[in-house]
């Protein structure tokens, strides 16, 4: 049956945290701007430092990159418009706009949960049969696996996008969220098409999220089950330092997100403002937080940060040392002594 109700929308209200007071909308605005300062620079430094580090170039650190990229461009997507919500009362995102912040929100999140699955297939392999990773783990197949990771979410988010702009809308424009997903946008629609359309939705997320994670915890078990075997102390620290940085990034993307679903299952039920600040936090927290654990965690990364800080800090000293004059007897003094001034037959 039609129905009558149905209007055609031109623009999406972005919400926000609805019980935020507006006395609270600069400090809110200039904590986001931080945070997507934090996600640009760190993960840009990331990419770049990997890049012309030859020594750096590796399997693992190619993985880390793909990594940053993903964050990189989550945080460009989302926080923005936030943020000119807070800082600009610009509160709209067209009909479409909030459509394709949609499809690149599901999209570079399900990308990054095949990504940590390549990252722990790498780790697997060279814990788990040393001997075999230089053969099965190169560049190369990294790169392959990485391209695959990307380009099998992508048909997946396809379908969602074109099935949620079939939908009808017939409630209001409101986006209760900080930026357009299919949950917020799904909501405001109407008609017997919802219903299915949630399911296809819920089979994907479960489909990118759960087969990933499922293999995640098959190949982190069996490294901690090497890992405890090994009789050798010193074998058993180095092989654990390799692999916390992979538990730390894993558990960031994941564990949040698990409890969110954990909590909504049992019955326990937050604030939207709450609901929303975790949602916010584990989709856009571990973007800034990941480019630290790759430099203070990842002892190769951490090393070379050290080696360049000692050249830079070389330089400058021999740079300020030259900064001197010398006179006839061949004697140094430097620009800045005051104790010591040079003689102005001796200044040419």
């Amino acid at each position: 049956m039609f129905d009558t109700n149905v209007t055609k929308i031109r623009d999406f209200l972005i919400v926000g945290f609805p019980g935020l007071s507006p006395e609270y909308y600069g400090p809110v605005s200039a904590l986001l701007f931080v945070l997507f300062l934090a996600i640009a620079a760190g993960n840009i430094f990331i990419l770049v430092f990997v890049k012309c580090e030859r020594s750096l170039h590796k399997p693992t650190y190619l993985i880390f990159c793909h990594l940053a990229l993903t964050d990189l461009a989550f945080g460009t997507v989302t926080l923005p418009k936030i943020i000119s919500k807070y800082w600009f009362d610009d509160s709209f995102i067209s009909f479409y706009g909030c459509f394709v912040q949609m499809f690149f929100v599901h999209f570079l999140g399900a990308a990054h949960s095949f990504i940590l699955m390549v990252m722990a297939l790498d780790r697997f392999i060279a814990i788990c049969i040393p001997l075999r990773y230089p053969v099965l783990i190169t560049n190369n197949t990294i790169s392959v696996l990485c391209g695959f990771a990307w380009f099998i979410p992508l048909p997946l988010m396809v379908v969602v996008l074109l099935h949620a702009l079939t939908l009808s809308f017939c409630k209001s424009n409101v986006i209760a969220q900080c930026y357009c997903d299919t949950i917020s946008i799904r909501s405001q629609a109407c008609g017997e098409d919802v219903f299915t359309i949630a399911v296809i939705t819920l089979c994907i997320a479960m489909f990118t999220l759960l087969i990933p994670l499922a293999f995640i915890l098959f190949s982190y078990i069996s490294i901690i089950v090497v890992i405890i075997k090994m009789s050798n102390a010193a074998s058993r620290k180095k092989t654990l330092s390799t692999f916390t940085p992979q538990i730390l990034i894993t558990c960031l993307f994941y564990f949040p997100r698990c409890f969110v679903y954990v909590t909504s299952v049992v019955g326990f039920s937050f604030s939207l403002d709450v609901r929303i600040l975790l949602m916010l936090l584990y989709s856009v927290f571990p973007a800034a937080v990941n480019p630290g654990i790759y430099c203070f965690k990842t002892q190769d990364i951490k090393q070379m940060l050290m080696k360049r800080l000692r050249k830079t800090k070389i330089a400058i000293e021999i740079k300020l040392s030259y900064k001197c004059q010398t006179d006839g007897l061949g004697r140094m003094y430097t620009i800045t002594q005051q104790n010591y001034p040079i003689p102005d037959k001796f200044v040419t």
